[in-house]
């Protein structure tokens, strides 16, 4: 069975999520690795890889590509 975010994996979404002080942020990240519990990915706005946890992410939307 697939993982929520598992189809997200090596693409760049923009995703809402509560952080560790429960405050709502919205980042731009580049999915590396999903399991049941969480996702690794690059954070753009922190230049640095993170986790994120399943429960902790509100809304997921993939980002388009430019045409050119």
């Amino acid at each position: 069975m697939m993982t929520p975010f598992e189809r997200y994996v090596g693409k760049n979404v923009d995703i809402i999520y509560l952080d560790r002080e429960n405050r709502l942020t919205q980042r731009r990240i580049r999915v590396l690795s999903a399991d049941p519990d969480g996702m690794t990915a690059y954070c753009w706005s922190r230049h640095a890889p993170r986790l994120f946890k399943n429960e902790n992410v509100l809304a997921v939307m993939p980002v388009k590509k430019r045409s050119s």
